[in-house]
C-alpha cells in the first residue's frame, strides 16, 4: 500500500516540479516584490505602502485601477454572455446531426486555434476606419463610416446621436473600440466553447428524450425541462472559465488598441501591464506587483460569488 503512493507521487512528481518552478515561485517573488519599493532597481522594503497607495480613494493611482476595473467589467459583459449564447445555440445545431457536422466542427473551431495575435492584426486592418472592410459591410445598412478601435466615445452616445439624442456622458456606456474588440474576443472563443457544449450535450442519455416525447412534451419542454437542466454543470463550468479568462485578457487588447483610445479600453491587465514596464522610474514594479494581487483577490472573489450563487442552480443528476 505504501508503495502504491510513492509511486502515484512520482508519477504526479515532473508536473509538481513544472507548476512549482513556473507558477508557485513566481507568483511568490511577486508577492515580496509587492512590498518593496522597486524602481528600475531594488531600493527598501515598503510593506502594504504600494497596496495603500492603490487603494487610497484620494490618491490618483485609485482612480486608475476603478477606471480599469469599470473598463474590464463591460468587457466581460460584453463577450461572455455572447460567447456562450451563440457557442449553446451553435452546439444545438450541431447536435441535431447537421449533414456535414464534422466540416462545421472543425470551421467553428479554427478560430480558436489560430495565433490571436495573426488574427488580431488581420482584425486591426478589418476594423479600420478607412480601407476596413467592416465599413464596406455596415454602409450596405445606411450606416456611416466609423472609426472602430479608434473611437472613445460609447455605444449608447454614438447610438443616441444618430438618432438625435443627446445621452449624458454617464450613461454613454462602452467605448466602441472597446465593442470592436469584444467582437474579435468573442470570434476567437466561439469554437472552444461550442465544442465543449457539444460534448456535454452528447453525455446526456437519449433515453430522456424518447421517454417525454412518449408522455407528450413538446420540444420546448424538452428544451427547458431535460436538456437545459442537464446540461447546467456544463454551462456552469463554461460560464466560470469564460470569465476569469475574459477578466485576464491581454494580447487582443494590446495589439488591436494597445489600451485606449483616451484609455477606453485599458482593462486591469493592460494597467498592471503599463505600471509593470512602462513606470519604473516611479516605482513601477512594486505597485505594479501590488495592483496584480489585488486584481486576483478581486478574480477568486467573483469566482467564489459565481460558486455560491449559480453553483447551487447546477443540477446534478
Amino acid at each position: 500500500m505504501l508503495f502504491e503512493h510513492v509511486e502515484a507521487y512520482l508519477f504526479v512528481l515532473p508536473a509538481l516540479f513544472f507548476i512549482g518552478v513556473f507558477d508557485i515561485l513566481p507568483g511568490f517573488f511577486a508577492f515580496v516584490m509587492s512590498l518593496t519599493r522597486w524602481g528600475v532597481i531594488y531600493e527598501r522594503f515598503a510593506g502594504l505602502d504600494n497596496y495603500a497607495a492603490l487603494l487610497d480613494p484620494a490618491g490618483s493611482r485609485f482612480g486608475e485601477f476603478v477606471n480599469s476595473l469599470g473598463v474590464t467589467v463591460w468587457y466581460v459583459l460584453l463577450t461572455v454572455p455572447v460567447e456562450m449564447v451563440i457557442s449553446l445555440v451553435a452546439a444545438f445545431v450541431l447536435y441535431q446531426g447537421t449533414v456535414g457536422r464534422g466540416a462545421y466542427r472543425t470551421l467553428y473551431f479554427m478560430p480558436y486555434i489560430t495565433s490571436l495575435v495573426a488574427a488580431a492584426t488581420i482584425f486591426e486592418w478589418i476594423f479600420d476606419g478607412n480601407v476596413g472592410f467592416l465599413n464596406y459591410v455596415v454602409g450596405f445598412f445606411g450606416i456611416g463610416a466609423q472609426e472602430w478601435l479608434r473611437e472613445p466615445r460609447g455605444i449608447f452616445e454614438l447610438i443616441g446621436s444618430g438618432l438625435g439624442i443627446a445621452v449624458p456622458g454617464a450613461v454613454a456606456g462602452p467605448s466602441l473600440a472597446l465593442l470592436s474588440v469584444s467582437i474579435f474576443t468573442t470570434w476567437h472563443f466561439i469554437g472552444y466553447q461550442t465544442v465543449i457544449f457539444l460534448a456535454g450535450l452528447t453525455t446526456i442519455s437519449k433515453e430522456y428524450y424518447e421517454a417525454a416525447r412518449i408522455d407528450g412534451a413538446s420540444e420546448r419542454q424538452i428544451l427547458t425541462k431535460i436538456t437545459l437542466p442537464l446540461l447546467s454543470p456544463v454551462i456552469f463550468f463554461v460560464g466560470v472559465i469564460a470569465t476569469i479568462g475574459a477578466m485576464r485578457s491581454f494580447s487582443q487588447i494590446y495589439i488591436l488598441t494597445n489600451g485606449g483610445p483616451l484609455d477606453t479600453t485599458r482593462t486591469v491587465p493592460m494597467l498592471i501591464f503599463r505600471t509593470f514596464f512602462e513606470r519604473t522610474s516611479a516605482n513601477g514594479i512594486g505597485l505594479g506587483a501590488a495592483l496584480s494581487f489585488i486584481f486576483v483577490v478581486i478574480i477568486i472573489a467573483i469566482t467564489l460569488f459565481q460558486f455560491r450563487v449559480l453553483g447551487r442552480k447546477v443540477f446534478v443528476e
